[in-house]
């Protein structure tokens, strides 16, 4: 129902409606939620973000950091579909680094440290200048669940607000306990209580429901360091960004540092083993294996006797630090203790202690591909509630969340990523077919395309997906068409074009790399490891006066598409070899133990997750390849 109330004008009392029914209710406002509230609206749904503090919104609980290794990727892909993350960050950024530039293109990956508060003021501005987004600061205590489908949701000031569709996208909040040594309470973050209601009604629906845990180091004031025991880290001289569109990039940037841990600092925080709410048992979820505690590390490997610490500002204009690489629910006394004892951090003043937070999750193999939970219609799930780690990772699915729940509210075609295509489509994939039982985190490891799925190259993969949508413009898609027309004309000259041995043999000698003994083209040079266009313009006088009227992008993708043709070549076959499979669609209602020759565990696994195709069902834990062979002998038939 809608909600009304009664308001007193001269002329007697008039009915008000406090809500209209929303095509989308979006509930939760961290980094999935303003996401996914973004795609929808800009599609053309009407859209409700529920928050529980509007002060809050797009808070970066941890680290104010976006990208790194896989994450990078995933912030561009964002972008190049049109999302915000990207255009935020750049907006925000106080440092920005490539990472992995000594390795292949398909490693590189940007990572920016940014302004913590001026992340999610820009969030906040960016949304409120959004079309079609409304918004409601309340706790969301239930969903209204009527013939199996989602059609609102219930507040805890006992609100109704009618929704074809919801999104959740509850972060740590749902049931959140915060650890701090012996020290417990409720609360989704510090300072902000835990949201209740929705995982008791969710569970008595049917869905399973788990626990998992996260952590945060200390802030100290930076006022109260000595950097010079530490080594300066400073950002790319030449600084990139996150955006495909006009953002700026920042001209300044601000210094972070590093320092390290010792025995003296282990022996201390062992001292506070025996109140470690990890060690004790009373935290029962499974933390992020790749982002440990330093109490973990440090009971992990005891062989080390230190361990790296970043010491990374908060902001522009604020002297408040994180301590990166020192996460814990020590007793704050403890933590203290310790920290005084790093190099730099002798007279260390504290601003408020790390701490552990327990929250539900849903296991995402209760999800179909598109984010919608297989159990109730038109209810789907984005971010930490799915089980994973990451501002980026809970971007990116609050994003296919938005869109797929604008489409299925408008009858329109679902979006679905495949692997070969992006990292985003990995991680759902990853998520909805094979689960988690711990934060899932991305790594470039995951992705078996890697090399296709680079940095550089997320525009011209995911643009033109964007502009279907209606999320990128059509002037935005034509400077897409131009960097690849662009970067072509750059490729096919060089293949037409040669140098001679007087040009260029002094260079190739100084770059370590042998000489040529008659005319090359520069193609053959480029596809050297050694040899770069920049190189080769200091020899060859016209390929310098043609270089200058690219932009260094175009450059960039030029470069690669030479050096790794061959091997492009050669992924690209793997693809479409594995499209055949990804191609065989499997009926939903199949049922699969009329096919005795599968093993128990197939069978059972297969009925659970429903997979969409030979492909993704190939990848279900549990599933074997000769499984595989028993249903594509059924199919074929």
């Amino acid at each position: 129902m809608v909600k009304t109330i009664k308001l007193n004008v001269p002329r007697g009392t008039k009915e008000v409606k406090v809500f209209k029914k929303y095509d989308v209710i979006v509930v939760g406002a961290g980094h999935a939620g303003c996401e996914a509230a973004a795609a929808a609206a800009n599609m053309g749904s009407s859209v409700l973000l529920i928050t529980m503090n509007m002060g809050t919104i797009a808070q970066m609980s941890c680290n104010p950091a976006m990208g790194g290794v896989a994450k990078g990727q995933i912030v561009r892909e964002i972008d190049a579909m049109g999302g915000y993350s990207g255009i935020i960050t750049d907006k925000s950024t106080i440092q920005f680094r490539m990472l992995n530039l000594s390795k292949g293109p398909a490693m590189w990956s940007p990572r920016a440290q940014t302004d913590r508060m001026r992340f999610a003021e820009e969030w906040r501005i960016a949304l409120e200048r959004t079309p079609n987004v409304d918004f409601w600061q309340d706790m969301v205590s239930s969903l209204i669940i009527k013939n199996n489908t989602v059609v609102g949701v219930k507040t805890s000031i006992g609100v109704e607000i009618e929704g074809s569709a919801v999104v959740l996208t509850n972060g740590t909040f749902l049931n959140g306990l915060i650890h701090i040594g012996e020290k417990r309470f409720g609360g989704g973050r510090t300072g902000e209580k835990a949201a209740t209601g929705l995982t008791e009604q969710l569970v008595t629906l049917g869905f399973e429901a788990g626990r998992m845990k996260t952590g945060t180091p200390p802030r100290v004031d930076g006022r109260s360091l000595n950097y010079s025991l530490m080594e300066e880290q400073w950002g790319d001289q030449d600084a990139g960004k996150f955006s495909y569109t006009d953002t700026e990039i920042s001209k300044d940037q601000r210094c972070c540092w590093i320092t390290y841990t010792n025995l003296n600092v282990h022996d201390t925080l062992k001292e506070g083993f025996e109140k470690s709410p990890m060690f004790t048992g009373r935290i029962k979820g499974l933390g992020p294996r790749y982002c440990p505690s330093i109490e973990d590390k440090i009971n992990r490997f005891a062989e080390r006797d230190r361990h790296q610490i970043f010491v990374e500002p908060e902001g522009w204009n604020t002297c408040e630090i994180y301590v990166n690489g020192f996460s814990t629910s020590l007793p704050e006394d403890v933590q203290y203790r310790a920290l005084i004892q790093i190099p730099g951090f002798e007279n260390a003043k504290m601003f408020r202690p790390g701490y552990a937070i327990e929250y539900d999750y849903f296991p995402p193999t209760q999800l179909d591909l598109t984010l919608e939970t297989k159990l109730i219609s038109n209810l789907f799930f984005a971010g930490q509630i799915n089980g994973t780690t990451g501002y980026e990772e809970a971007g990116s699915q609050g994003m296919i969340a938005g869109i797929n729940v604008h489409q299925k509210v408008h009858d329109k075609h679902e979006l679905i990523l495949k692997r070969s295509e992006s990292y985003i489509g990995v991680l759902i994939d990853d998520l909805v077919t094979k689960g988690t039982e711990e934060p899932y985190r991305m790594f470039t490891s995951r992705a078996e395309h890697r090399l296709l799925l680079r940095q550089d190259n997320a525009d011209i993969r995911l643009s033109p997906i964007g502009h279907q949508l209606g999320l990128i413009s059509d002037e935005r898609l034509e400077k897409v068409n131009q960097k690849i027309k662009n970067s072509d004309d750059l490729v096919a000259h060089t293949k037409k074009t040669s140098i001679g041995m007087t040009e260029v043999n002094g260079l190739l000698e100084e770059l370590g790399t042998s000489a040529i003994t008659q005319a090359a083209k520069l193609f053959n040079l480029l596809s050297r490891p050694q040899v770069s266009f920049n190189d080769l313009r200091r020899a060859d006088n016209n390929l310098a006066e043609l270089l200058s009227n690219y932009d260094k992008e175009t450059i960039e993708q030029a470069e690669i598409k030479i050096k790794y043709e061959s091997y492009f070549e050669k992924e690209n076959e793997i693809v479409e070899k594995m499209k055949k499979m990804e191609d065989k669609s499997i009926d939903p209602d199949f049922n699969y133990q009329t096919l005795v020759s599968l093993s128990k565990e197939a069978r059972e696994k297969l009925v659970r997750i429903k997979p969409r195709t030979l492909g993704q069902a190939s990848r279900i834990s549990g599933v074997s390849p000769s499984d595989i062979s028993v249903l594509m002998v059924h199919m074929s038939k």
